[in-house]
């Protein structure tokens, strides 16, 4: 089994553990932001079990049917995951206010606090792991469940400092408030997160600054006249460069096979830690004109 695989099993599990914690002491203490938290967990859990099968058919190699992989499987899941996300989000924000409304009671804050006090740490093991694997793999699914829980480590922390506040203070509406503010903030992480996924999902071309390098590389190719139809894109942590060169019509086969060798090898050099796919056409003119 692969270390990514290995990494939404894990997230899969830590997520069930948490849920079953947080419902368990909403039940006895009626807080709204551990309702919150396991709601979230809840959905971590899915989240993170779609994104084990999603992995599962985006390794899968080509065949007949699927000639360029299936990477986009994952893109799709994110679009699932920032659904998801959503419409928790608007749940909890409406909960939140009813709570600040009916100003209603929190109680048991001492078995609240010492809960979200486990799931700070778990949540926090779970990051230092996933960012073990996202560094060694390299794998955007990884990165994005990393970002995710990340998220929840900072909403959990701010929910334990709200009970706490509460526990010192009896305020109780500041239980809804700090998670109000936390649901913002949430919301915007996952906007950010399935903004970059969705540009994946379109075949958005490489960074402007990759571009350029790529064009730097080709130009200094002496024996290339020019260049046309370079195209770009990136697929999961696959980036994907074509390209027409244009050589004399003169020129002698395998001189200008070595030569297309020479920018397909130059190339993947400008970021070592994705997989590149370079694909050049050699033209005897440039064809692109007519």
């Amino acid at each position: 089994m692969s270390l990514i695989k290995i990494a939404t099993i894990v997230s899969t599990l830590a997520a069930l553990l948490l849920m079953i914690i947080k419902f368990f002491v909403w039940i006895v203490s009626w807080s709204i932001a551990v309702l919150s938290s396991a709601i979230d967990s809840m959905l971590d859990m899915f989240v993170s079990l779609f994104n084990y099968f999603a992995v599962h058919n985006s390794e899968k190699n080509p065949d007949k049917r699927f000639n360029y992989w299936r990477w986009k499987i994952e893109a799709i899941a994110a679009l699932f995951e920032w659904l998801v996300i959503t419409l928790s989000w608007f749940y909890i924000l409406y909960e939140s206010i009813f709570k600040i409304i009916n100003d209603e009671k929190v109680s048991y804050l001492w078995v609240s606090v010492i809960v979200m006090l486990i799931s700070v740490v778990i949540t926090w093991f779970l990051v230092l792991f996933l960012d073990y694997v996202a560094k060694k793999t390299n794998n955007l699914v990884i990165k994005s469940d990393s970002l995710h829980y990340k998220t929840d480590l900072f909403s959990n922390s701010g929910i334990l400092i709200g009970l706490a506040f509460i526990y010192f203070t009896g305020i109780n509406y500041i239980d809804a408030i700090i998670w109000i503010t936390i649901a913002f903030y949430i919301i915007y992480s996952a906007y950010e997160l399935i903004k970059k996924w969705f540009l994946l999902l379109l075949d958005v071309a490489l960074d402007k600054e990759e571009v350029e390098e790529i064009k730097k590389i080709i130009k200094k190719e002496k024996l290339v006249t020019s260049f046309h139809e370079l195209k770009t894109r990136q697929s999961w942590n696959t980036k994907f460069v074509e390209v027409h060169l244009v050589f004399n019509p003169d020129i002698k086969l395998i001189d200008a096979h070595r030569a297309s060798d020479h920018i397909e090898h130059s190339i993947p050099k400008i970021d070592k830690d994705n997989e590149w796919s370079v694909l050049v056409h050699m033209d005897p003119y440039d064809d692109w004109k007519h």
